[in-house]
C-alpha cells in the first residue's frame, strides 16, 4: 500500500468569519490532483480557529492577579497567561516558567494551546476551536456535498509529548474514520495473537501530514491518499486516555 501526502496550497489568508470549507474546496479544485474517494483531508488548527472567530486581541484581555504573579516571576506576557488559564479545564503544572494544562475534552498542552505564531498582528492570538470534532464534521459534510466522494477529515495541532523531546502534530478533531485501531485478537506476522496493541490512526495521519505543514511553510491542509481507513463515528476526543486509566498523573 502506497500512501501519498499532497499539500493544498493556494488557500488565501483566513480571517474570522471566512468560509473555510469553500476556500479549501477551491484550492483543491485548482490543484492538479483534485480529490478522490477515500482521501483523508488533514487541516491545521490555526485556519479552523481563525475561520471560527477564535482570535483574541490581547489589548482586550485583563489579567487576573494569578496571571500577573506568574508572568512577573517568569517574564511572560500576563495576558497570554490569563487566556491560558481561562481556556484550561485543569492546570497540570504551573511553575518553573511552564504552564501545562488540560483543555477541551482533555488534551494536555502548553498554555492551553493559545498561539501567537502566524497572526495578522503581534497583538493577536488564536485559541483552539471550541469543539474540534464538530469543526471536522462540518468541513467533511460541506466537502462531501461539493465533491461527492467518501472522505475523512482530521484537524491537527502541534503538541509536546511526555518523556520525548520535540513537538509533533496530533489530531484534535476528526470525523469519518475510526481514530483508534484495536489489534487485540488479530495475529502478528508469525501467527501469534495480539493482546494489547491499539494504534492511534488519527494521530499517525496527523503527524505524517505535519511534515508538510510547518509553521513557515504556508500549507494549511494536506490530502492523504492511499491509506485505507476504517469508516466510523469516533472523534479525536476518543483519543484522550480516561482518567481512571491514566498512570502518568
Amino acid at each position: 500500500m502506497a500512501v501519498m501526502l499532497l499539500p493544498i496550497d493556494g488557500v488565501p489568508a483566513v480571517s474570522p468569519g471566512a468560509d473555510l470549507a469553500l476556500l479549501l474546496a477551491r484550492a483543491i479544485e485548482d490543484s492538479h490532483y483534485g480529490i478522490k474517494d477515500g482521501d483523508v483531508l488533514v487541516v491545521c488548527q490555526k485556519v479552523v480557529s481563525k475561520a471560527e472567530g477564535r482570535v483574541v486581541k490581547l489589548a482586550d484581555v485583563e489579567p487576573s492577579a494569578e496571571a500577573l504573579e506568574f508572568a512577573r516571576s517568569y517574564d511572560k506576557d500576563a495576558r497570554v497567561v490569563e487566556l491560558a488559564l481561562r481556556e484550561a479545564t485543569e492546570v497540570r503544572r504551573m511553575g518553573d516558567g511552564h504552564l501545562i494544562t488540560a483543555t477541551g475534552p482533555g488534551f494536555v498542552a502548553a498554555n492551553s494551546g493559545v498561539d501567537r505564531s502566524n497572526q495578522a498582528s503581534d497583538e493577536e492570538v488564536t485559541l483552539l476551536p471550541e469543539n474540534s470534532d464538530r469543526s471536522a464534521a462540518e468541513l467533511r459534510r460541506r466537502l462531501m456535498e461539493r465533491f461527492g466522494v467518501r472522505l475523512a477529515v482530521i484537524v491537527t495541532d502541534t503538541f509536546g509529548r511526555p518523556w520525548r523531546l520535540g513537538q509533533i502534530d496530533f489530531a484534535i478533531g476528526a470525523d469519518g474514520l475510526e481514530v483508534l485501531d484495536n489489534h487485540a485478537g488479530r495475529d502478528d506476522w508469525q501467527g501469534r495473537p495480539l493482546e494489547h496493541t491499539e494504534t492511534a490512526v488519527a494521530d499517525q495521519l496527523a503527524a505524517a501530514a505535519g511534515l508538510l505543514m510547518g509553521k513557515s511553510d504556508g500549507i494549511p491542509a494536506v490530502l492523504v491518499r492511499g491509506y485505507r481507513f476504517r469508516e466510523g463515528e469516533s472523534g479525536a476526543a476518543d483519543l484522550v486516555r480516561p482518567r481512571e486509566d491514566d498512570l502518568f498523573r
